[in-house]
């Protein structure tokens, strides 16, 4: 019954009917209070949401933009093709690329798709954590060529060909995706085939939910880590021996020596992303109120940015890689403008 109209309909006159109209009129007022109340925090969640999608697939455009210009390089200079250390590079900023390309679609789905179904998730989370692997790998395989390069000189034409170099990155993308199939197959072993019909929020964490892989998930990290480190700390004091031997070139010694650091810290900034479950956690536990804020804000810190941060910096830094690509850049504005000129 509607206690406004009954109230209005006998003028406010007896005092029981008063007594009712107001009841009615705090009730209506608090109603729709909670109401609004409910519809601004379902539009600050939805903004919040908004503002997050939006802010992620910038920053992801932004990086794969930036390393797109040093892709082009490459494909633009031919002088480029014979040379491994500039294939190796060119592979990490592909290999990236499609790591920003798949994390962000992830980071986004699991906003505006919350039921995908799993065979289709877990090809994307096979990707991604197969690229997540090369990176590290890549990095490997770039000190060894400079190794190689500095210590064994001689050899380095015979050792390092452009066949080779290729037959590495298959390998990097062999060593890369077993990490994913070993968690498919223990998917498969430890639930029951049936959920493999299933459809759920797309994340490692929710498909990959029992401790077999969480195990699993330890152990690859710290063979492909330990792996890499080692191969890094011997290349760099193998060439820093080298290059307090050398007696004529040791200009040449020392750049190999501060770009073997170069890919340590390159490692280290695509190690950040291992480091994010951490920071979650302990920020979570301190300020519980801002968690969602901290996490996003995080994966941006340490999933986006190392991408854009490690190429760019070794791109540019590599005088002869960096004098291709403003030569084509400026040639391309050069053109760009003579043509909106004659039109």
């Amino acid at each position: 019954m509607d206690f406004t109209k009954l109230w209005t309909s006998f003028g406010g006159k007896t005092k029981t009917t008063k007594k009712q109209g107001k009841r009615s009129h705090r009730y209506q007022c608090k109603r729709a209070m909670n109401s609004t109340m409910f519809q601004n925090s379902a539009a600050d969640r939805y903004a919040e949401a908004f503002a997050k999608n939006f802010s992620t697939v910038l920053l992801g455009i932004i990086v794969n933009c930036v390393n797109g210009m040093f892709v082009f390089t490459f494909f633009k200079s031919s002088v480029f093709y014979n040379d491994p250390r500039y294939i190796l590079y060119i592979h990490m900023v592909i290999n990236d690329m499609l790591l920003v390309f798949f994390s962000v679609s992830l980071v986004v789905m699991a906003y505006a798709w919350p039921k995908v179904p799993l065979p289709f998730c877990v090809s994307l989370l096979i990707i991604s954590s197969t690229t997540h692997k090369n990176t590290p790998l890549t990095l490997a395989g770039m000190a060894v060529e400079r190794y190689i390069a500095i210590c064994k000189p001689l050899h380095h034409h015979q050792i390092c060909t452009v066949r080779r170099t290729y037959i590495l990155i298959s390998l990097i993308w062999g060593v890369g995706v077993l990490p994913g199939l070993a968690d498919l197959i223990l998917l498969s072993i430890v639930r029951p085939l049936s959920v493999f019909s299933t459809s759920g929020l797309c994340s490692t964490t929710n498909v990959y939910s029992t401790p077999y892989h969480e195990e699993q998930s330890k152990i690859t990290h710290g063979i492909y880590t330990s792996a890499v480190w080692v191969i890094l700390v011997f290349t760099y004091c193998r060439v820093l021996i080298a290059a307090r031997r050398a007696s004529t070139d040791k200009s040449s010694a020392k750049k190999a020596q501060s770009t073997i650091l170069l890919h340590g810290i390159q490692l280290l900034l695509s190690m950040m992303s291992n480091i994010t479950p951490v920071i979650d956690k302990i920020y979570g536990l301190l300020v519980p109120t801002l968690r969602s804020k901290i996490t996003f804000f995080n994966y941006l810190l340490t999933n986006l940015l190392p991408r854009l941060l490690s190429p760019l910096i070794y791109g540019v830094r590599d005088k002869h890689f960096f004098k291709y690509m403003k030569g084509l850049l400026s040639c391309r504005l050069f053109n760009v403008k003579v043509e909106s000129i004659k039109q």
